[in-house]
């Protein structure tokens, strides 16, 4: 074990004080108590900023303080007073800069200013803005075709720049959209559409407040989504039961102390979230979840009213070959599969019939598997089969990650677009789209492999660390002709760069955005479909640092000179952008300059809630799953199922420190979760150093060294590791076939002594 790396059981509650504690900690480091704290005033608030974390969204009523934790960290990091100035890339080369943690670059501050890769030195120089743009496009009008070119979106990026780089990017000629919703839950957004006609969550935050039952599957609800423990709280205090189905028993979802309750605070009380908690095998949720629906139709044959046979014959199809489906399934294979027992499958069940009205919510847990996207349609299916969509306190909860990643893909960002939507765009901005598909992120690196990509644009985030494969995708990256980094921070995508290089710094989402025409907002949409505004309120880190919405269009003017599209109004006012968005998509956002002056803004039209379905029956169908496997069997009895998950102090890529307190691990990040039954049947001692090699049907040898193993309640044959260190062991092909995720959660491996 590293001299540093400990492990220290961690027995409080989730939140209270661990949380106040982190949260003074991290504004500290930052220097920025005062500012930091000053800022959080403002944060979710009607006239301030959006936290740039989660998309969990606001509550109902409008409350003083509205943060958790990881807001916190978030914004601290971005409010940070260190800075990444033309003195640190003059200090340490590229090479240099490649041998330092993620940690320390997160830790090196606010970029300041325009940066481009001198290929004679290895170093980062300063470089004009005008310089950069025209050298972007000189690089995307060199191509042989605009197909070459890949432009990749964060979801931390805001409706208004969202919408204009897709206008950019289809004027210039190509679909190739990337985006971080494609690493995540995009087999929500492909695979739910054909269940129930809409790839989003049907739930808002109120349901919570009406729901008799609350089950959370494949979420890790205190690190991912810690505003969500307010509704879990407010919902066991109604003795409402709350199932929790994962593989790792997260301490949040075991008790949580809300550190804005002073009562609690002051008494040291908590509150105890799972009445159930379900320890299922990596890749067994579809097996409990055929379990579940077995009960129901037992039940219902045995004369219970179990079953809402009004829902099913007026709104659905497909219900006789599921009701054969489930039937057919037995229950020993059940409870081989999911590794729990058909006793413990019958009690959630029974939650489940008991309670009129049930919010079921996912996370990554159930979508990066390979089955991923029908694994949510077999929820949708339990949620059909008693009439749990268009009433109160019932539907899906897509627990989404990146703050606006749903609301990217609402305003344009989508490889795949449909004709009615090109055909409003081509008759709003005169130009003819490109009609052929373009790239998700898979695809993407595919073309780089290939040499068919040659620049990269990246509107935010960390691609290369964020995809599978790390080093073929650093091999690949490193071929392109140009790579654009635009960002706030120094990450390793900047380091791993193609030919040519820029690092193009951006206002943050805190900061003031002024323009021509005064400062500027711009909205988000959160993962219950809500449309709010967003108010830097901020100091820019630099004045050199430019908006997101504003680089979209400069790069557009530099690449297309010709075009007819106002690009230099809408710097200068964003409600002229907004404008447009009514024009393109005048269902969702019509009168948006108005609507957004609410000061919850808006809720774009969810039609399952009123029961319509936008289905080519114009039903909700109920979809089957073949057998009980989420991801294809390979390897033999020596296979294990990896999953990689984040810390409590990350953020996706983001490294806030080498700890992760709720899981008991400190100083360290090279550490392997393993079943202690499963360590002594490989004579594997606490703390031994091992490697994990894949299990894969190519000739690509990937394998991690340097992982210590941590004696941890997982389930038989699962293990856990840290992402994105373990990165390289998930094969580029390893993916959902319908939506083509990388199924992260769960790579076959085998462990090496």
């Amino acid at each position: 074990m590293s001299e540093k790396l400990r492990f220290e059981t961690y027995d409080a509650p989730a939140g209270g004080w661990g949380a106040a504690k982190a949260t003074a900690k991290i504004l500290l480091e930052q220097s920025v108590a005062v500012k930091g704290s000053q800022a959080l005033l403002k944060m979710n608030q009607p006239d301030g900023f959006k936290c740039p974390s989660c998309a969990w969204p606001n509550p109902e009523r409008e409350k003083k303080l509205e943060f958790c934790e990881n807001g916190v960290k978030a914004l601290a990091v971005e409010a940070t007073r260190k800075r990444a100035t033309r003195e640190l890339f003059a200090r340490y080369s590229v090479a240099e800069l490649m041998t330092q943690s993620d940690y320390w670059l997160e830790e090196q501050g606010r970029l300041t200013e325009p940066m481009r890769y001198d290929p004679a030195t290895d170093h980062y120089v300063p470089v004009s803005w005008e310089d950069a743009y025209k050298l972007i496009a000189s690089e995307l009008n060199a191509l042989a075709s605009p197909d070459e070119a890949e432009f990749y979106t964060s979801g931390r990026t805001s409706n208004e720049a969202a919408f204009l780089y897709s206008v950019f990017v289809r004027e210039f000629g190509t679909n190739n959209f990337p985006d971080c919703s494609n690493m995540c839950h995009e087999p929500t957004s492909r695979g739910l559409p054909m269940s129930i006609g809409i790839g989003k969550g049907t739930v808002v935050i109120g349901d919570f407040a009406k729901a008799e039952a609350i089950f959370i599957i494949g979420q890790n609800t205190g690190t991912n989504s810690p505003r969500m423990m307010t509704e879990l709280v407010n919902a066991r205090k109604r003795n409402v039961p709350i199932v929790a189905v994962n593989p790792m028993p997260e301490r949040a979802l075991i008790r949580f102390t809300e550190p804005q309750d002073m009562v609690e605070m002051a008494t040291f009380q908590s509150t105890s979230i799972s009445s159930e908690f379900v320890h299922v095998k990596i890749g067994g949720d579809v097996a409990f979840l055929k379990g579940i629906m077995k009960v129901l139709f037992e039940r219902q044959a045995a004369g219970e009213a179990v079953l809402d046979e009004d829902f099913i014959q007026e709104h659905t199809n497909g219900f006789e070959a599921l009701k054969a489906d489930i039937e057919a399934t037995e229950w020993r294979d059940i409870v081989r599969v999911s590794g729990i027992d058909e006793a413990q499958i019958r009690r959630c069940a029974n939650v489940y019939i008991v309670s009129k009205a049930t919010i079921i919510c996912f996370g990554m847990g159930v979508t990066q598997h390979q089955q991923g996207a029908r694994v949510i349609q077999q929820i949708a299916n339990l949620l059909m089969l008693r009439g749990n969509f268009g009433k109160p306190g019932a539907g899906i909860c897509p627990v989404r990650g990146h703050s606006n990643v749903q609301g990217d893909r609402t305003v344009g960002i989508e490889e795949k677009p449909t004709a009615a939507y090109l055909d409003q765009l081509e008759k709003v901005f005169g130009f003819k789209p490109p009609r052929e598909h373009g790239h998700h992120v898979v695809e993407s690196v595919k073309a780089m492999i290939a040499g068919t990509a040659k620049v990269f644009i990246g509107l935010g985030g960390n691609f290369i660390h964020a995809i599978p494969d790390t080093p073929i995708g650093y091999e690949a990256m490193r071929r392109l002709n140009l790579t654009v980094g635009i960002a706030t921070k120094l990450n390793r995508g900047h380091l791993v760069h193609g030919k040519q290089a820029l690092i193009l710094p951006v206002i943050a989402r805190s900061e003031i955005d002024r323009q021509a025409t005064g400062e500027q907002f711009v909205t988000i949409e959160d993962a219950m479909s809500n449309v709010t505004s967003s108010r830097g309120i901020l100091e820019p880190a630099s004045p050199e640092l430019r908006s997101e919405v504003e680089i979209v269009c400069r790069m557009a003017m530099a690449a297309m000179p010709s075009s007819l599209v106002p690009w230099a109004d809408y710097i200068a006012d964003y409600a002229l952008i907004r404008g447009k968005i009514s024009e393109v998509y005048p269902a969702l956002f019509h009168n948006y300059n108005e609507r957004i002056k609410a000061p919850g803004g808006f809720h774009l039209t969810v039609p399952p809630r009123e029961r319509k379905w936008n289905t080519e029956s114009g039903r909700a169908n109920f979809l089957l799953f073949d057998g009980l496997d989420e991801d294809k069997p390979i390897g033999g009895a020596e296979m294990f199922r990896l999953s990689t998950v984040r810390s409590h102090d990350q953020y996706n890529t983001t490294i806030y420190s080498y700890s992760d307190r709720y899981r008991g691990v400190y100083d360290g990040r090279m550490v392997l979760f393993m079943n202690e039954e499963d360590m002594r049947a490989a004579n594997i001692a606490p703390h031994a150093k091992v490697a994990l090699e894949t299990i894969a049907d190519d000739d690509v040898a990937r394998r991690v060294e340097g992982l210590t193993v941590y004696p941890y309640p997982m389930p038989r044959g699962s293990l856990a590791g840290y992402y994105p260190e373990l990165n390289p062991l998930l094969p580029l092909g390893h993916f959902d076939e319908i939506s083509g995720t990388p199924a992260a959660k769960s790579i076959p491996v085998r462990v090496v002594v």
